[in-house]
């Protein structure tokens, strides 16, 4: 058999998601946009494939049956330290969305997804480069929209202890120093005088 290889320009993609009717849609489609994607169903596959094959991309789900997607972000960045990471879940939610930022996912989106949306996701501070990306400029640590939800989340929350940064951080279960570094990377709302 004369098997072609995939084109130079194929771009590595590893999906991880448990419904098997959403795996084969996306595979499709994602390999007319020029990814060659290898799936798994569950965390087990999902590190074993990622060493084998060290994937620049991957859109991983964040319900696997039993398993939480999550876990798996710290792990494959161990394993593919450049890897870009687009959570999907179906069950979206600031705090979901604040975890996977935490952990080192890129992106994150809520199903039902479109495959141009998982690419602009997956591509997005990539500069569409498609052979040698070591000229480009340093990738943001996160999307705006993700550091936006972080930040209005951060900021419910400090509000909700009364611009107490302390126990913001408790509840945030963040450092006290990194909250405040945060919040220092943008003006915070000024507080009613006599608060101290």
């Amino acid at each position: 058999m004369n098997e072609q290889p995939y084109p130079t320009t194929a771009r590595p993609l590893l999906l991880v998601d448990d419904d098997a009717t959403f795996v084969r849609v996306l595979t499709r489609a994602m390999t007319s946009r020029g990814f060659e994607v290898i799936s798994a169903t569950n965390l087990g596959d999902a590190r074993m494939l990622a060493r084998r094959h060290q994937p620049r991309y991957c859109v991983l789900d964040l319900k696997l049956g039993e398993e939480n997607g999550l876990r798996l972000i710290p792990e494959l960045h161990t394993l593919v330290p450049d890897m870009r990471i687009l959570l999907l879940t179906g069950y979206a939610s600031i705090a979901t969305a604040v975890e996977a930022i935490k952990r080192g996912a890129h992106d994150y989106l809520a199903k039902p997804v479109d495959a141009d949306a998982v690419v602009r996701a997956l591509l997005d501070g990539d500069g569409g480069a498609e052979g040698d990306d070591e000229d480009l400029p340093d990738a943001p640590e996160a999307p705006l929209a993700l550091r936006r939800l972080e930040w209005e989340h951060i900021q419910r929350v400090l509000t909700e202890c009364n611009g107490n940064i302390s126990e913001t951080a408790r509840r945030l279960g963040m450092h006290r120093r990194t909250l405040q570094r945060k919040l220092s990377k943008h003006p915070v709302r000024e507080r009613p005088d006599g608060e101290g």
